[in-house]
């Protein structure tokens, strides 16, 4: 909202449906893109592609983990999809696009990012006419690192010290690899950030914990063990007074 006062050129874009009814009408995201189109998909008409069985049956690269390989037999009772993704941003997207008259949409995604995003390409047409125009696709980490530092872009805060994101998105999204270290941040710089994933992921929050994946069972949701220096950075002088 800061750069957007700033200067006019930036629009906010946000979606016409709440996130937690869109989760419940659509379904949850759980572990990542890949795994949540496949279990939705088995969830939908109890098929899968010769690719998809692969992946159950733990015959192809990156295969379903074992703990996992529950969700497409009817022991699995939360609904699965990545469907919060397209609503929550995709379409919202392209909306406003058709809105005011843009030819396509602009991504800042990139293949070193890995995931789905691995075989992504920098144009994306529907038909004849291009959809969307992702120019950062062939860069990675350090040429981003480069061109911030040398044009001087200035990065949300969020991004430096002493939070030290390494990706934003949707916050607490249970697809982030480092999600309890995520938590453990929001927990000690924005508890009320906090309190809120947990309110909007509970159903994948509960069954992570369950069967111990991502998440430490009891603890995640109580602020984290303090250690020495984290103590006296938070007390300072008043610590030495005492």
């Amino acid at each position: 909202m800061i750069y957007r006062k700033k200067d006019a050129r930036i629009n906010i874009i946000k979606p016409s449906v709440p996130i937690k009814q869109t989760l419940d009408e659509f379904g949850y995201p759980f572990k990542s893109k890949r795994h949540s189109i496949t279990v939705a998909r088995w969830q939908k008409s109890r098929t899968l592609t010769k690719y998809q069985e692969r992946y159950v049956n733990g015959t192809c690269w990156r295969p379903c983990p074992s703990k996992l390989r529950y969700q497409f037999t009817d022991d699995n009772k939360l609904k699965i999809s990545h469907q919060c993704c397209v609503k929550m941003k995709e379409e919202p997207l392209d909306e406003w696009a058709v809105k005011n008259n843009k030819k396509y949409t602009i991504l800042g995604i990139m293949r070193s990012e890995g995931g789905q995003r691995e075989n992504s390409k920098c144009l994306i047409f529907s038909g004849k006419n291009m959809k969307r125009f992702q120019p950062l696709v062939p860069v990675n980490k350090e040429w981003e690192l480069w061109f911030v530092n040398e044009y001087k872009i200035a990065l949300c805060d969020v991004y430096k010290p002493p939070y030290n994101f390494y990706r934003t998105g949707c916050k607490g999204c249970p697809f982030a690899l480092n999600l309890q270290e995520e938590l453990n941040t929001l927990e000690k710089y924005f508890p009320n950030e906090r309190k809120q994933c947990e309110w909007i992921w509970k159903p994948v929050y509960d069954e992570y914990r369950r069967i111990g994946y991502r998440l430490k069972d009891g603890i995640n949701h109580k602020r984290h063990q303090m250690t020495v220096e984290e103590w006296f950075a938070e007390n300072g002088e008043n610590a030495i007074k005492r």
